[in-house]
């Protein structure tokens, strides 16, 4: 008998991109803004340059707080700017008391 290969439903979506990054803005409902920050060096002058990247993502449940490290991952069109959504939560921010 021949056997078929398994496949599970993720590998039917190919790989997909998972970035780390730090939630800088909540004010919309059911998305969240996240800085990714990047170092990376200059091919002429040899120093290390700070790039900044901001990436809407989709937060179904508003759980994720500004200050957050969350985990996003690529994922299919929600609307003309995002094309992420939060895969979890690696840290909470600490609550500054007023």
């Amino acid at each position: 008998m021949a056997d078929q290969p398994t496949t599970t439903p993720s590998d039917d979506r190919g790989s997909r991109r998972q970035i780390t990054g730090i939630v800088k803005s909540n004010a919309m409902q059911k998305t969240v803004v996240v800085e990714v920050i990047r170092r990376v060096r200059d091919r002429r002058f040899h120093k290390f340059v700070v790039n900044r990247v901001h990436y809407k993502a989709h937060d179904e449940n508003n759980t994720c707080g500004v200050g957050d490290v969350v985990e996003i991952i690529e994922s299919r069109p929600y609307s003309k700017t995002k094309r992420w959504r939060v895969f979890r939560i690696v840290e909470k921010s600490k609550e500054v008391a007023s």
